[in-house]
C-alpha cells in the first residue's frame, strides 16, 4: 500500500505533509504535489497533517479519485523530490474548498 494525493491539493499545495513525512517521498510540481508509490513505507503521518484532506491510502481511494493512483506515479518520475516545508500559494486558501480541480493541475 502507499499513500496517494488527490484533486484537493490542485492549486493549494500545502507542503506539512513534506515536513513530517520520514522519507523523501513527495515530489513538487508547479501547483500540486505527489506521493512516489515506490518511496512510500505507508507510516500514514502525512494524513493528518493536510489541511485539505487531499491524501489517502490507495485502497481506501474515493473511485472519483482513482484515476490519481496512476498520477501521483507518473508524475513522481517527473518532478524533483520536496523535503522540506514551504509558503503555500498566496491564493491557496481560496483554492481550498474548491472541488473540480483537475483541469487546472499545472504539470511543467
Amino acid at each position: 500500500m502507499a499513500y496517494v494525493v488527490t484533486e484537493s491539493c490542485i492549486r493549494c499545495k500545502y507542503t506539512d505533509c513534506v515536513d513530517v513525512c520520514p522519507v523523501s517521498c513527495f515530489h513538487e510540481g508547479p501547483n500540486f504535489l505527489v506521493i512516489d508509490p515506490e518511496e512510500c513505507i505507508d507510516c500514514d503521518v502525512c494524513v493528518p497533517e493536510c489541511p485539505v484532506d487531499a491524501i489517502y491510502p490507495d485502497n481506501e481511494l474515493p473511485p472519483e479519485q482513482a484515476h490519481f493512483l496512476e498520477l501521483n506515479a507518473e508524475l513522481a518520475k517527473q518532478w524533483p523530490a520536496i523535503e522540506t516545508k514551504k509558503p503555500p500559494p498566496s491564493d491557496a486558501d481560496d483554492w481550498a474548498t474548491v472541488q473540480d480541480k483537475y483541469q487546472f493541475l499545472e504539470r511543467e
